[in-house]
């Protein structure tokens, strides 16, 4: 249970930190309620890993050598493949993200703005259409909910983060890395919803994915070592 959830712990941070979904969640805090925006995305990334972990528990039919072997196999290349991407990492790679991440929320927010002209009445603020009219208030908090929600999963789907915990599910106790998994989400969505754009602004992206490819091939070893 231990190294499960202590290895979904790391692995989710410094796969996460200056990430996709970090920005995501960063950027849309700024304009939006954090605490929705907070909601939104970890509703999707605990899902993301509950269907992760499982996933990968599922595996388990085959026998544990062979999972063993293939899991030890791919930590092992995603952490090289990291250590080079950082290596060969622009400085300035992480604002160039953060930049294209505004660039894509504005073109939604964009179109969300139609749409909520289209349906709202101009004197009473009162969401046009169907039996019960909802407050503009409320609709607009279900409407970021559910975009936080999407553009998380969508980000998150075919992830290095995903991967990892598919893997460590096949290989490590699911509670653990169900748990660990989903507290290391939690802190890095946190800490993008409370500070994300200064964090982003400080942080490099080049270090944290060094420092990523490091800890895959750590923890590559010590669960092949612990496990022979």
């Amino acid at each position: 249970f231990i190294h499960g959830f202590a290895a979904a712990i790391s692995m989710i941070i410094v796969s996460e930190l200056g990430d996709k979904t970090f920005f995501i969640a960063a950027i849309m805090s700024m304009r939006h309620s954090r605490l929705v925006v907070f909601s939104g995305a970890m509703m999707a990334l605990g899902f993301m890993t509950i269907l992760s972990a499982v996933l990968g528990y599922a595996t388990t039919v085959i026998p544990r050598k062979f999972t063993l072997y293939i899991s030890t196999a791919l930590f092992v290349f995603f952490g090289l493949k990291m250590l080079k991407e950082g290596y060969e990492m622009d400085p300035s790679e992480g604002q160039e993200e953060l930049e294209e991440v505004q660039a894509e929320l504005k073109k939604k927010e964009a179109e969300l703005e139609k749409q909520e002209m289209a349906t709202q009445d101009p004197e009473t603020g009162v969401i046009r259409g169907g039996k019960k009219s909802l407050s503009f208030v409320h609709n607009i908090c279900s409407t970021i909910l559910l975009q936080s929600f999407t553009l998380t999963f969508l980000a998150e789907w075919g992830d290095r983060s995903q991967l990892a915990t598919i893997l460590l599910g096949a290989r490590e106790n699911v509670i653990g890395v169900i748990l660990g998994g989903t507290l290391g989400h939690g802190l890095c969505t946190g800490l993008a919803v409370v500070g994300g754009r200064f964090i982003a602004q400080k942080i490099s992206v080049r270090t944290v994915t060094i420092l990523g490819g490091i800890v895959f091939l750590i923890f590559a070893v010590s669960a092949f070592f612990l496990e022979t």
